[in-house]
């Protein structure tokens, strides 16, 4: 699968967001007390799908598809060394799926509102990723990928309060990390919309 020139910029953006995020997901949030339940990785992450939804916007979904692929690959190479491995397992498998169906929603949706495509496949795109990612990443269920790899258990599953009860701390910060990525959805309406008559879509790719 070749990269045009066109779509390097794309692909590096997509590749900075990818290891910018696996860096700060480790970090939680100590404002306002949300730390038991988010991490900077949150507001940060959500720019990938806005790199998706142009790249598809201007170039159609085989673009955007080769640029996901490629920030993918990067991502995952860098984040070996930035994260842990578990983590970048985790990125990697929670990044692929989330965008590839952010590409798929955004196709089905590109021809209606100039809204609805990027909201809706952010918002789609957003929930499996971050199920994925958190699942992967923190829950005990896969603790076996710290020790395949000589790692100490990194597993969230003491428990957190959530709506008044208790449950695992990867859960509390996923619910956390999705509330942030809907918000930061809806604020990437704004440069997408601000960018519509300069990222034109190119006659007989975008389709």
């Amino acid at each position: 699968m070749t990269l045009r020139r066109e779509l390097l910029p794309f692909a590096l953006a997509m590749a900075a967001v990818v290891t910018a995020s696996n860096i700060l997901v480790q970090y939680p949030f100590r404002h306002f007390g949300l730390g038991d339940i988010l991490t900077w990785g949150a507001f940060s992450y959500p720019v990938a799908f806005l790199v998706n939804d142009l790249t598809n916007r201007r170039y159609g979904k085989p673009a955007a598809r080769r640029v996901v692929f490629a920030g993918f690959v990067v991502g995952v190479l860098l984040s070996v060394f930035l994260a842990t491995p578990r983590i970048a397992i985790a990125s990697g498998t929670a990044f692929l799926t989330g965008q590839l169906l952010d590409i798929t929603v955004f196709g089905r949706l590109r021809r209606q509102a100039w809204w609805r495509a990027p909201l809706a496949a952010t918002m789609c795109g957003s929930l499996l990723d971050t199920a994925i990612f958190f699942s992967l990443a923190f829950s005990a269920a896969f603790a076996f990928l710290d020790t395949a790899f000589g790692m100490p258990d990194g597993s969230l599953a003491f428990p957190s309060a959530l709506f008044g009860g208790q449950a695992p701390l990867w859960m509390t910060l996923a619910i956390g990390d999705l509330s942030v990525k809907i918000l930061m959805g809806l604020l990437m309406l704004v440069p997408y919309g601000a960018l519509l008559n300069v990222l034109k879509p190119v006659p007989a790719l975008a389709r």
